[in-house]
């Protein structure tokens, strides 16, 4: 299978996409975009408000809870130069995401700069203002790794974490796609009511559809709700832009699962699990095969498995032999691994890459928006429905749906 997914060509992934198809700005009210049902080679459409009518009562349905974090910010050199500087992830000492906005006084990060050639060696400072008090918040050049750099930040408010210097300091970094400056009223949009956890430079746009009044008829179901975390990072705009994807690197992205939410969805495998976007059903595809890895693993190099060991890198899924492993016996091993470290959660990352023939192991169904041509979110879809995905694209296309981020939903039962 591995040698298959290799080859896949990305010519078979892509689509038209004119664009005046591309909404560049949210619809007043969340829930009143279009809704497109996809079901057993069949397809419907629909308002999103009426979401809960095509799921099955007692389902569980999982979302992303991160938070799209003011990750653009704009410094000017003495010349009057502007740098552009774009947080992508901490710096390798940090475990993960939390500790590093956690961080006070200074941090390291991962970043883009744009005119990085015009940025020597000066110290950017910029002014920024808390509680009416000035506060001196400067970026320093560190190293530089490929397309990367490591930049210090430091702030002389020893009360503000990295989280709340961005929120004053930084801009909420829309999809280049949108070919627009944020707004004010993207501060308010670009984010999940339920967004909870700071960490994301883009948003789990699946989510955005949901308001309170959708959640009180799914509720009113018995449909529950629950949440993971990952951090989404900006490689989820990154096209393949190879012919095949055996030399597309897929993107790494921090997250976070609790321990009774492992125990929920493994109580629930007899029902549909459905997960809002793709990167909820990242996570919880990955969970799977980290319980592989935890069954089979006892022990690496005669150590004792760490939580390193279970990180899922591009290729495992297709490499590692699941001998038809249930979903309930993985997920009972992960579980078994947790409770021996005494892990409360668990908080890793995953570079899963999911394309056809891939088939789901934990989701029925999924949620989300219409994505780019050429785009490995589009590889997912691809191996949620298989082919039937140029059918769905297309009724889209010819039936006035809006797309990506701002644009409209479907729901996707799964092969």
């Amino acid at each position: 299978m591995k040698m298959f997914v290799k080859q896949l060509a990305i010519k078979d992934f892509t689509y038209n996409l004119p664009d005046e198809k591309i909404a560049k700005h949210p619809l007043q009210k969340r829930d009143e975009s279009k809704l497109l049902v996809f079901d057993k080679g069949t397809i419907k459409e629909d308002n999103f408000f009426n979401l809960d009518q095509y799921i099955s009562k007692n389902s569980l349905v999982i979302f992303n809870n991160t938070k799209v974090v003011e990750a653009r910010l704009l410094f000017k050199k003495s010349t009057g130069t502007t740098i552009e500087i774009f947080c992508l992830e901490p710096a390798d000492e940090y475990a993960d995401i939390t500790t590093a906005m956690l961080q006070h006084k200074k941090v390291l990060w991962k970043c883009l700069v744009g005119n990085a050639k015009k940025w020597k060696d000066e110290v950017l400072v910029k002014t920024i203002w808390f509680n009416k008090k000035a506060i001196e918040f400067s970026a320093k050049k560190i190293s530089r790794h490929d397309e990367n750099f490591i930049v210090e930040f430091f702030w002389d408010n020893v009360e503000l974490s990295f989280a709340e210097v961005l929120h004053l300091a930084g801009v909420i970094p829309l999809p280049p796609y949108l070919h627009r400056n944020a707004e004010q009223d993207d501060t308010v949009r670009y984010q999940t009511i339920y967004a909870q956890h700071n960490g994301s430079v883009a948003a789990p746009t699946a989510g955005l559809h949901f308001t309170d009044e959708v959640f009180k008829k799914l509720s009113a179901k018995n449909i529950t709700k629950n949440f993971v975390t990952l951090h989404v990072g900006a490689g989820t705009f990154k096209p393949v832009q190879t012919e095949t994807i055996e030399t597309h690197e897929m993107h790494a992205e921090f997250f976070e699962v609790s321990i009774e939410l492992i125990e929920k969805i493994l109580n629930a495998l007899h029902q549909k699990i459905i997960a809002v976007g793709t990167t909820s059903l990242r996570t919880l595809e990955s969970l799977y095969w980290m319980g592989i890895k935890a069954g089979q693993q006892s022990t690496v190099n005669n150590q004792q498995l760490v939580v390193e060991d279970l990180y899922i890198k591009q290729w495992d899924v297709y490499e590692m032999n699941d001998e038809n492993i249930s979903a309930h016996d993985a997920l009972t091993s992960l579980l078994k691994w947790m409770k021996k470290n005494n892990l409360l959660k668990l908080v890793t990352k995953t570079q899963i890459l999911i394309a056809p023939p891939y088939r789901l192991k934990i989701v029925n169904a999924l949620v989300t928006n219409f994505h780019q041509p050429k785009s490995t979110l589009l590889l997912v879809v691809a191996a949620v429905i298989g082919d039937d995905w140029k059918k769905v694209y297309e009724y889209a296309l010819q039936n006035n749906f809006r797309f990506l981020s701002y644009g409209d939903g479907c729901l996707l039962f799964a092969l």
